[in-house]
């Protein structure tokens, strides 16, 4: 006989109330040391994991309802760029004794709005108390047709670069809600705070290679070029950039393309494919069509990392992207 919530130490009081809702079979009602979990048959695992800090990755001021899914997101994101299904999920959190337990209800409210989005439990994971700020860690569990993950290995010199959606709403979104910047639509500072991961994108047999785009696109091409040995052009023009961002003006453009929390997909095509899919640029997701956009080529390796204007001149920035070292 399980006993009453006010009869269990604090901590799994608290385990129970606010997670257990989130528990799917693996977790066996988050009452034994470890989830028992049967992998799809004939498939892969998938295994990624991301960690998130107040003041670092999420603002104070966010709804907790928005940090739920932000993190659960950053980590499908990651599934997406593989081609991976998702199948669970593992939590640990560190968390401040200041919190109010009204603040991770709206948390747990919002992780249980994208488990029904996307069709994925919570397995487990852990809980323990800091002095320091707020710390989220989430371990993703993903299923794939084996030989069909797509890595970031793979391209070739030749092969376009596209991305999914539209870039710098995340980087420009932060800015608004520091105050640097204003936004009336309320877009920018939305993409900020609930990224829209690609799940269900259809990349085995069309990319040969792709990655999230998390850290600022120009980092993110440069990461994915070195990984192939190739180079990479980038038209700065072709960068899909939203209205709002637009609105912004060309001033913005450097954090656009190197402010990071993007979460979009990064990939590249080989030639043979490449007119078809620019003769009808969407592809599907299981929120619904994205449009993608080529925005530049791979090319030699001694050519490095080149991104050009409108006119073919070269764009110099002061940094490529987000690091946390």
């Amino acid at each position: 006989m399980i006993p009453p919530l006010s009869d269990l130490p604090r901590e799994f009081a608290f385990i129970k109330r606010h997670f257990l809702a989130l528990a799917g079979p693996a977790a066996l009602e988050l009452s034994d040391d470890a989830a028992v979990y049967t992998p799809p048959a004939g498939r892969d695992l998938v295994v990624a994991a991301d960690a998130m800090v107040e003041n670092v990755h999420f603002l104070p001021s966010d709804p907790p309802e928005t940090v739920g899914r932000k993190l659960l997101r950053c980590n499908l994101s990651d599934l997406a760029a593989m081609g991976a299904k998702p199948e669970g999920w593992l939590l640990t959190l560190a968390c401040p004794k200041t919190i109010a337990d009204s603040w991770f209800t709206a948390f747990c409210n919002g992780l249980k709005q994208d488990q029904l989005l996307f069709n994925v439990h919570l397995m487990g994971g852990d809980t323990t108390s800091t002095r320091g700020p707020l710390v989220l860690s989430l371990t993703i569990l993903g299923s794939v047709v084996p030989g069909q993950a797509v890595k970031r290995r793979g391209a070739r010199e030749g092969d376009s670069l596209w991305v999914t959606g539209t870039i710098g709403d995340g980087a420009l979104g932060l800015r608004v809600l520091q105050g640097k910047l204003t936004d009336s639509s309320g877009h920018l500072a939305n993409r900020y705070r609930l990224p829209q991961p690609r799940v269900g994108l259809p990349l085995h047999g069309l990319a040969s290679a792709a990655m999230d785009i998390s850290d600022g696109l120009l980092q993110d091409v440069g990461h994915l070029a070195r990984e192939n040995n190739v180079g990479a052009v980038i038209w700065g023009p072709q960068v899909p950039l939203s209205k709002a961002a637009q609105h912004c003006g060309p001033q913005w453009l450097e954090t656009c393309l190197t402010g990071g929390d993007d979460y979009e997909i990064l990939f590249s095509v080989p030639p043979q494919y490449d007119a078809k899919l620019s003769q009808n640029p969407v592809l599907p997701t299981v929120l619904g069509p994205v449009a993608v956009h080529k925005i530049g080529v791979l090319t030699a390796p001694e050519k490095g990392i080149q991104t050009l204007g409108a006119n073919g001149e070269p764009l110099i920035f002061k940094q490529s992207g987000w690091s946390h070292f």
